[in-house]
């Protein structure tokens, strides 16, 4: 277990998650205060939390609820204890589950100007996790989750709908770190953790309430596995500060997300926030949205709750980035992302959904 305040603590700054530095289903917008100041270029240190094993269908309990699982009171975070059982707002009909840590002013940003997020490193906070699916959501909204009841002789049963919780254990094997989900007669599938969050943003230019599901030209609940260590996140800054946040920490996602979560779990992550001017933004490529890298990709990307839009959105914003950072007549960008780039489907579960393209920056001059 990593509570809050012990083990290691990279950053120049530390940011715990407590009732007064976070949100719960709302991200942060032009009314909200930052809960740290720092300066361009410097790292933070921010203890995420787990919605899963707090919200209220479970509870807002965390010890009680992962007792069935039996796990002991000492193995509950104890920044997950404290917000439960704090006044904190938030209803689960009209918020979204995510806890938001922030908003983060970093000197100097302003609107115009692209913050840079790189991810330094993920530790995790908890040797378990959950993966979860909750009627009406997910890719399969009306079919699933069956409850863990739906069962009888014959298959009878009438069919009931409802939230299904998947505990989900994580080993080690061989110097790895696996999550584990069982399914019977001993048998467990195993999967290898690439820990990544999945929501980072900036503070959104309005005095409305801004729900944490869908994400936007913000960032947000952006949810693309490929933000792990060492790739860097560019947002758009839309309020003097920017006003940075982070949480939905996830310790393995695949591409989609079809159940609704991934592998839902607490991280520590280490950022470098540093505030790139207006006039050096277009030479990255960044435009009016969210845009990433790893130390091999490019990812432009495409937002819409219409997936097919989100398809055209990311081929919009890849020939874009190929014709502002390498000079390729936008035709000719087309066929190469037609040949050789990847459009990945980031997820279809937070009702804008995402795609994610990624570019080879081996394929191009410069980087050879």
């Amino acid at each position: 277990m990593l509570q809050p305040h012990e083990g290691p603590i990279a950053g120049t700054h530390y940011l715990p998650s407590t009732p007064d530095t976070c949100l719960w289903g709302r991200l942060p917008a032009r009314r909200h205060e930052p809960v740290l100041r720092i300066r361009s270029g410097e790292t933070v240190t921010i203890d995420t939390l787990s919605h899963e094993g707090i919200l209220e269908d479970q509870g807002r309990d965390p010890v009680a609820y992962l007792k069935q699982f039996d796990v002991p009171a000492d193995g509950v975070l104890a920044d997950a204890r404290d917000l439960a059982a704090s006044d904190v707002a938030h209803d689960y009909d009209a918020d979204g589950p995510h806890v938001v840590t922030g908003p983060i002013a970093v000197d100097g940003a302003e609107p115009g100007d692209v913050l840079r997020v790189e991810v330094l490193d993920l530790l995790i906070r908890a040797p378990y996790g959950f993966v979860s699916s909750r009627h009406g959501y997910g890719a399969l909204p009306g079919e699933f989750p069956l409850t863990p009841t739906d069962t009888g002789a014959g298959g009878d049963v009438p069919r009931e709908y409802g939230s299904v919780c998947h505990f989900t254990e994580v080993v080690s094997s061989g110097g790895r770190l696996y999550g584990t989900l069982p399914y019977g007669d001993g048998r467990a599938a195993r999967f290898p953790l690439a820990p990544f969050l999945g929501l980072m943003g900036v503070a959104v230019d309005t005095d409305d309430p801004v729900h944490s599901v869908p994400p936007g030209a913000f960032g947000g609940n952006l949810d693309i596995n490929e933000l792990q260590i060492g790739s860097a996140l560019y947002l758009p800054v839309q309020l003097p500060g920017a006003g940075f946040y982070a949480g939905d920490p996830h310790y393995a996602q695949g591409d989609g997300e079809v159940a609704l979560t991934a592998l839902e779990a607490p991280l520590r992550a280490t950022l470098r926030l540093s505030v790139v001017p207006q006039a050096q933004a277009g030479a990255l490529g960044v435009a009016d949205g969210p845009f990433a890298e790893t130390a091999t990709h490019w990812l432009p990307v495409g937002l819409h709750s219409d997936l097919d839009e989100a398809m055209r959105r990311a081929v919009r914003a890849a020939v874009a980035f190929l014709a502002r950072t390498q000079g390729m007549p936008p035709q000719t960008a087309l066929a190469y992302l037609s040949a050789a780039a990847d459009f990945e489907v980031s997820q279809v579960v937070d009702g804008v959904k995402g795609i994610h393209c990624l570019i080879r920056k081996a394929d191009f001059p410069a980087h050879v």
